[in-house]
């Protein structure tokens, strides 16, 4: 079968060829293609060593990226692109890398170090699909499926099994049985990974449009780096809010938040919390008083372990906290809101709770209703032209400092006060109004000033 490559791609193999060394497109270019996809970026496989190949695109922009692994980036038309001589990779040492590359003429010994069939296909514009190992029936069944022997593919590289996982989640494909019993087999090597690579791939494959199929199956093997998990399995809620388990009903909230990585992790943490929090009453009805404050702390420590940048694990957390906040349709309260939160975190918030109510009792679906008009409220007052933060304010410090306020706190205390006055509407948000309103209650703030 033919396949588009981008003209940079022919001009790299076209070079090649003409120094004498094979060349071929490989590895995600080749499967994003055949399953219609925009591959995010072209690889190249040659028979060239690393140093043949510098000297060949000598008149290029070339990175010497990997030399003793074989890898060279040339970048052409802005493009750039990995050319990396065919090899044989040594021992695995630390269940990551190999301790050692051998380069090879053969590109059917390339191939058969890869890890998936699906990634190690290999394209000639003229020589066509070269697939040793039936990589396109895989794409065509929707099968993850090793080369060669699944648990040795996986104890060279035990991120593959992250990237297994990652593949069937973004993929919507099944793990063939020899694969999924491997995963399970050397799942604990996951352990030698770093925390930046597991997160990464984790956070991939929540945003896959079958992760939750994937986290149903596979949780054992997330549990290696998030125990925290385990408990929620089977956990049955006794509620009449909830028709399913901690578990279940986390996997259905997922499902029900947009593929982002901020509202995946957070709707994967926010009940995190609950099995330890469960109480009973006299009429059996289950209770998880304070589960969102214990969901907040186990989300933190999971997220440090994972090296989560300091930003995103304090939207998340901060969207764990108040996952369920109880909505009221008034513009006062919303102001508050997105005073406290922020426009964009506010609404990031009301979509966690719809996606929570989404995942519990499908009787009482009808409080989404309730979301989505707070939704369209709070989209009103931000295309007003509202105030709910202190930036908004037609006052500032400068102003308060006119008025022989010394600059420090007590500025802020000052903003905040008038800011409230303006939201509750006892004030104008006029700077002649602020003003006066502000004079009228200085004594408010005279032990202070």
């Amino acid at each position: 079968m033919d396949i588009t490559i981008p003209k940079q791609i022919l001009y790299i193999i076209q070079r090649l060829e003409e120094a004498g060394y094979e060349a071929y497109a490989v590895g995600g270019c080749v499967r994003d293609t055949l399953l219609n996809k925009e591959p995010h970026d072209w690889d190249v496989t040659t028979s060239a060593l690393p140093k043949q190949t510098v000297s060949i695109f000598k008149n290029e922009k070339v990175i010497e990226t990997g030399l003793r692994h074989g890898t060279v980036t040339v970048i052409k038309d802005h493009l750039p692109i990995e050319v990396t001589t065919y090899r044989i990779d040594g021992l695995y040492i630390d269940n990551r890398r190999p301790s050692n590359v051998s380069f090879t003429p053969y590109l059917t010994e390339d191939l058969a170090r890869r890890d998936f069939t699906i990634n190690a296909m290999a394209y000639h514009p003229v020589k066509g699909l070269i697939d040793l190992f039936n990589g396109k029936e895989d794409l065509a069944n929707k099968k993850i499926r090793c080369v060669g022997t699944a648990a040795q593919r996986f104890h060279e590289d035990s991120l593959r099994i992250m990237r297994a996982l990652r593949f069937a989640s973004i993929l919507n494909f099944s793990i063939e049985p020899a694969t999924a019993a491997a995963l399970f087999a050397e799942k604990e090597q996951l352990q030698n990974i770093s925390a930046e690579r597991i997160r990464e791939e984790l956070l991939a494959l929540l945003c896959g449009t079958s992760c939750s199929e994937v986290l149903r199956q596979y949780y054992p093997i997330l549990s290696v780096w998030i125990p925290e998990l385990l408990p929620m399995i089977g956990f049955q809620q006794h509620t009449p809010y909830h028709a399913y388990d901690v578990w279940e009903h986390t996997l259905k909230t997922i499902v029900a938040s947009k593929a982002t990585k901020i509202l995946r992790c957070t709707m994967l943490f926010h009940d995190i919390g609950k099995p330890s929090t469960f109480t009973q009453d006299e009429k059996g009805i289950g209770h998880f008083y304070g589960h969102g404050a214990v969901s907040t702390k186990l989300a933190d420590q999971i997220m440090r372990r994972l090296k989560f940048d300091t930003k995103t694990r304090e939207q998340i957390t901060t969207l764990v906290k108040y996952h369920d906040i109880r909505c009221e349709n008034s513009p006062l309260w919303i102001k508050k809101q997105l005073r406290k939160f922020g426009s964009d975190l506010f609404l990031t918030l009301l979509d966690v709770h719809k996606a929570d109510i989404a995942g519990q009792n499908p009787a009482l679906l009808h409080r989404l209703d309730d979301i989505v008009q707070c939704q369209r409220m709070t989209l009103d007052i931000l295309n007003q032209p509202s105030c709910f933060s202190i930036k908004d304010l037609n006052i500032n410090g400068s102003d308060l400092i006119a008025l022989g306020i010394p600059a420090g706190k007590t500025i802020g205390e000052i903003l905040k006060f008038l800011l409230d006055a303006v939201i509750h509407q006892t004030c104008e948000n006029q700077r002649e109004a602020l003003l006066k309103y502000f004079i009228k209650y200085r004594d408010h703030f005279e032990s202070t000033i």
